[in-house]
């Protein structure tokens, strides 16, 4: 049996590179970007407009100038047209190029329009006002996104403005989720008295959406010869094997009998920790193994404690660490770390963690109550209000 500690530097030592691919960018969402995005010209390209108005020499307007003739009209999308005469201005369009020879933008709220003639309103304006000047944002060549970035919606902008139909993004794995177990029977399925409806395999499917990893499911009956012969495919079929049960001392939990008969290289099986104690792990050349408890609570939790953290390093992504303040005195007596479910809440700008008491690493209903684990170490038994402790989010 190792610590948590342990247990975690020896997921993250087995993280495995997938490689990259490209994807259209607009399904790069929440992938993890693989190469630097430059800006392939100035942001904005142009001296742009900002809003909507007259453009005008500012020379004139300091001059004393308030009235002008209206002699053309920048739209957005226009070829760029010039001021013809420092007296007189141009209608411009928010987006439009500035054009040559004008300065200054001012807003149509303060002017008024008639008889073709524009009337400035109001008595103070500042050179450039309205203006973006070219290259303001970024210069051609400038880095916009660092390789190794999750992309978002921002991200999305700025690819299409460089022109970036296709984007390099890490690999991501193929994964197999397994259940085991012959109490348990399809979600539609009403189960006998003795039965159960499979549920962490949909759980764990859900985990992994959120990382954008598509996943594959299966269940297995007790029964050795067949799970020896279905896992040996999926050894050579997939990166990840995520299985939920059959890990720990009973009868028949088979799974570390024929991950062993399989070849398959036990880096752990237990951990000093609850909920989640019988966690086994272990790798082939080609395939991680991740054998979580049965408990519902147990399998949610290590998969956030562990399969993330590894998934986050395989493709290079860095995760800033969390962490939150207790609201409760909490006494933990086993010689363990102890995840924690809490509630979490925002207390001028401090995270705070209330404790809430489920009834164990089966009560799958609590996780709909609460945020997060708060992981409190193993090295004490009294834990005070106020002290700050590492949290792990699932909301």
């Amino acid at each position: 049996m190792i610590s948590v500690e342990k247990a975690l530097e020896t997921v993250l030592n087995s993280s495995r590179d997938f490689g990259i691919e490209e994807v259209p960018f607009i399904k790069s969402v929440g992938r993890i970007l693989k190469e630097k995005i430059l800006a392939d010209r100035d942001f904005p390209p142009f001296n742009r407009v900002s809003m909507d108005g007259i453009t005008i020499d500012y020379t004139s307007f300091k001059n004393g100038q308030r009235a002008f003739k209206i002699e053309g009209i920048q739209a957005a999308g226009s070829e760029q047209i010039s001021l013809n005469n420092s007296e007189t201005c141009i209608e411009v369009m928010t987006g439009a190029v500035l054009p040559n020879n004008a300065n200054i933008v001012i807003r149509y709220e303060d002017v008024t329009i008639k008889n073709g003639i524009a009337t400035i309103s109001v008595d103070v304006i500042n050179d450039a006002q309205n203006v973006h000047a070219k290259g303001k944002d970024g210069k051609v060549g400038d880095l916009l996104i660092e390789e190794n970035t999750k992309i978002y919606a921002a991200e999305i902008g700025v690819l299409a403005t460089v022109g970036k139909s296709f984007v390099k993004v890490a690999k991501q794995p193929k994964v197999m989720i397994v259940s085991t177990g012959d109490e348990l029977v399809g979600v539609d399925e009403i189960p006998q008295a003795h039965q159960i409806r499979r549920s962490n395999v949909f759980t764990l499917v859900s985990l992994l959406e959120r990382l954008n990893i598509p996943s594959e499911t299966a269940h297995i009956t007790d029964d050795k010869p067949v799970l020896k012969s279905k896992i040996e495919n999926y050894l050579q079929e997939y990166d990840v094997l995520l299985f939920s049960g059959a890990v720990s001392k009973g009868k028949y939990d088979f799974l570390p009998e024929v991950f062993d008969e399989l070849g398959v290289e036990k880096l752990f099986h237990k951990i000093t920790q609850r909920p989640g104690k019988p966690f086994f792990y272990g790798k082939t050349d080609e395939c991680n193994v991740f054998g979580f408890p049965g408990n519902p609570i147990s399998t949610f939790v290590n998969c956030l404690a562990y399969f993330y953290p590894w998934y986050y390093k395989s493709v290079g992504l860095e995760v800033e660490q969390e962490t939150a303040i207790l609201s409760d005195d909490v006494i933990f007596k086993p010689n363990l770390t102890y995840f924690l479910q809490v509630k979490l809440n925002s207390v001028l700008g401090d995270l705070i963690a209330t404790p809430i008491t489920g009834n164990g690493s089966g009560d799958l209903a609590s996780l709909v109550k609460t945020d997060a684990f708060i992981q409190l170490p193993n090295d004490k038994v009294e834990f005070k209000k106020g002290e700050v402790y590492k949290v792990i989010r699932y909301r």
